[in-house]
Formats: C-alpha cells, sequence, structure tokens
C-alpha cells in the first residue's frame, strides 16, 4: 500500500514538472509573439506586469533561448520518472531522429519572427515549430526512458556484464576428464566444457553441502575413469550414493579392461556386509 501511494506521489511530481515545462513554452510564445497577441486582443494585463518584473529582476526573456532550455530541461525531468510500457520497435536510431528533429524545430526557429510576412503568418509558423518540436522531443524522451529502463529491468543482477567467453572446444586425451558446461555470453546460452586434460596433478572439488560437488564433478570423474579402463579408491561419505553408480557403470563398460576387475565394499558402519582387509 505504501508503495502504492510512493507511486502515485511520484507521478504527481512528474505531471507537475510537465505543467511547468509547458508553461514556459506558452510565455516563451506569449512574450516573443506578443506583437500578434495584441492584435488578437487576448493580452492578460496582470501577466504582463509578472513577466515585467521577472524579466527585470531575473532576465528571463533575454533571450529567446532561457524560456526554452528551462522547459526541456523540466521536460527531461519529467521523462526520467515515468514508467512507460516495453515496446519492441523502439530503437535508438528512432529515439535519435526523433530528438534531432525536436532540437531543430523548438530551438532553431527564432527567424521564424523575422519573416518579412504578416505578423499572424509568422506567428503560426513559430508556434506550429515550436508546439511540433516539442512533442518530438517529448517522444524521445519518453522512449529514451523507457530504453533504458528496460534494459536495465532486463539485466537486474548485471548477469551481462559480467559474463565472458569460455571454453567451448572438447580436449580430450587417454587421460582426460571432461565436464560439459553452459555459460551466458553476448545475451545467449553457449555450451562449453571444463577440460582436466591431466588429472593425476589432482584435482579438488569445493562447495557447500547440497550445491551439486558429486552430481556436476565427481559423478563424472568416476563414470569416465571406469570408462577408461582405470581402477578406483572411492570413499563414498554417502554409502551407498557413488558405491551404487561406480558399481552400475563398471558392468555396463566391462569390455574396457583387458582382465575384469573385481568390485570390493568396506563397510565399516556394516562389517557383516563388508569385504576384509588388512
Amino acid at each position: 500500500m505504501q508503495q502504492e501511494d510512493d507511486l502515485r506521489g511520484l507521478a504527481k511530481v512528474m505531471d507537475f514538472m510537465r505543467a511547468l515545462s509547458i508553461i514556459f513554452v506558452v510565455l516563451n510564445i506569449y512574450w516573443y509573439c506578443y506583437y500578434a497577441i495584441w492584435e488578437w486582443n487576448i493580452q492578460i494585463e496582470v501577466l504582463d506586469k509578472i513577466l515585467l518584473n521577472f524579466n527585470r529582476t531575473a532576465g528571463l526573456f533575454e533571450n529567446i533561448l532561457y524560456t526554452k532550455i528551462f522547459s526541456v530541461l523540466f521536460l527531461g525531468l519529467s521523462c526520467l520518472g515515468t514508467k512507460g510500457v516495453k515496446e519492441e520497435k523502439i530503437t535508438w536510431t528512432k529515439i535519435y531522429v526523433f530528438l534531432f528533429i525536436g532540437f531543430i524545430l523548438f530551438f532553431m526557429n527564432w527567424w521564424l519572427l523575422d519573416l518579412p510576412l504578416p505578423v499572424e503568418t509568422t506567428t503560426g509558423f513559430y508556434i506550429f515549430s515550436m508546439a511540433v518540436g516539442y512533442i518530438c522531443l517529448l517522444m524521445g524522451g519518453l522512449w529514451m526512458s523507457r530504453l533504458l529502463k528496460n534494459n536495465l529491468m532486463d539485466d537486474v543482477f548485471n548477469t551481462e556484464n559480467e559474463s565472458f567467453m569460455q571454453e567451448t572446444r572438447l580436449l580430450q586425451s587417454e587421460y582426460s576428464v571432461n565436464l560439459p558446461t553452459k555459460f551466458w555470453y553476448k545475451k545467449k546460452e553457449w555450451r562449453g566444457w571444463i577440460n582436466v586434460v591431466n588429472p593425476f596433478r589432482a584435482s579438488i572439488v569445493l562447495g557447500t553441502p547440497g550445491s551439486g560437488k558429486s552430481y556436476a564433478v565427481v559423478n563424472q570423474y568416476i563414470k569416465q575413469q571406469i570408462e577408461k579402463g582405470f581402477s578406483m579408491y572411492i570413499y563414498d561419505f554417502k554409502f551407498p550414493d557413488l558405491s551404487t553408480i561406480a558399481y552400475n557403470h563398471l558392468l555396463n563398460n566391462q569390455m574396457g579392461y583387458g582382465k575384469v576387475p573385481t568390485f570390493y565394499v568396506i563397510n565399516f558402519d556394516d562389517p557383516a556386509r563388508s569385504h576384509r582387509c588388512n
């Protein structure tokens, strides 16, 4: 409930920012197209006095770009806080085109007021270019905010940035142990291999209980070494898990041995069912 209230509050703030942006656009048109406003008899005396005081104290209308810059600033802030629906057709090229068109029409249109045409005509051209430019900037800003947010949400845990290319070749030898892997790289799932080409140098497997040490590594070592005809000495901490795998795999791969080996089990917990040893 608190989150919904926060979202409503944020939406109100963004609406206020956009309203301020539009107000600056209207003030720009009112000030720099005042002659046409006066001709149309829609001027407001109270507003005239307020704007004159603003210009006298802050110089808000000393340059035609000042109010436009404030308008775009508040427009950008309102776009950053707006959450839109993801759309696959939005591309950066499309965003850049709209922002470029909006920038040209919104900022580079002062010369329209100096055209040798009737005041009403030049004012109409100026207002039209301002409106179209503002809409283009608004659309480009909304699309940019939407695309940036969706890109971030698609990779919340920074998986893409932390991924890297791994070994995809299968390097086999008469002694090797090859562990299949899957990894993520460049927005694609790859199949790779961990190639232990010299297992005689020893391997250590570390992990918390239940992390998959036996499933991912130990079981593969047992199966592949039996397939290559090696004898094995297995300490089965969770008897008979590894013993069952080794026994069944030995039965299925006896042809890999010149002489079929014998399978022995030494069980200290149940000596009655254990082989004897010194």
